[in-house]
């Protein structure tokens, strides 16, 4: 049989359990490339005072399927999983005071594709929806590097082509009238021939 509080929560009428809600926000879908930290953003609002008994909770799942497993717990202090795919590379860069419960994740990697769930709950805030973030995580493009690696080039080479391009203009410049004095200077004028 359900529990009285069971029943309660049942015959709670919509005003009330309005009344006790939290409003939870997440991206549906973050994009993310292998070895690049990423942050999966979480906000909340809540109709009660924060207080030490507020928890956030975050859940995964992988893409493939399967159960959802907690990767990371926060009352007061974060509780980082200690085991599995996330150990050592999950970290709390939230702030409950804000309303911020948001996570970093380290170095991801494809398999940590999936979907993963922010929940809070500020006693007697329990309440609230659930909202998905679908992680992605794929291998930055070639395009984007060969993108980077010409802007990289046509900064650091295109003014030194431009001032090796001046110089050779100058010296050739300078060698054409050299030339031209040495042209002049080889040739005797008509009046010198006809004194001779």
């Amino acid at each position: 049989f359900p529990s009285r509080s069971a029943r309660a929560s049942r015959r709670c009428c919509p005003c009330v359990c309005n009344a006790l809600s939290l409003e939870i926000k997440a991206s549906p879908k973050v994009r993310a490339f292998i070895g690049e930290q990423v942050s999966l953003k979480c906000s909340f609002k809540s109709s009660s005072p924060i207080t030490e008994s507020l928890t956030v909770d975050w859940t995964y799942r992988p893409l493939t399927g399967g159960q959802m497993e907690t990767i990371f717990h926060y009352q007061s202090v974060p509780y980082p999983t200690t085991v599995g795919k996330f150990k050592d590379r999950i970290s709390w860069i939230g702030n409950v005071a804000r309303g911020d419960a948001s996570v970093a994740i380290e170095s991801p990697v494809m398999s940590d594709n999936g979907t993963f769930i922010c929940s809070v709950k500020n006693p007697p805030d329990v309440y609230h929806n659930i909202p998905q973030t679908v992680l992605i995580v794929t291998e930055r493009g070639l395009s984007f590097q060969l993108t980077s690696a010409v802007l990289l080039s046509i900064l650091v080479f295109l003014p030194s082509i431009i001032v090796v391009v001046l110089l050779l203009v100058r010296m050739g410049r300078k060698f054409g009238v050299l030339k031209e004095k040495k042209k002049s200077g080889c040739k005797k004028s008509s009046i010198e021939v006809s004194d001779e």
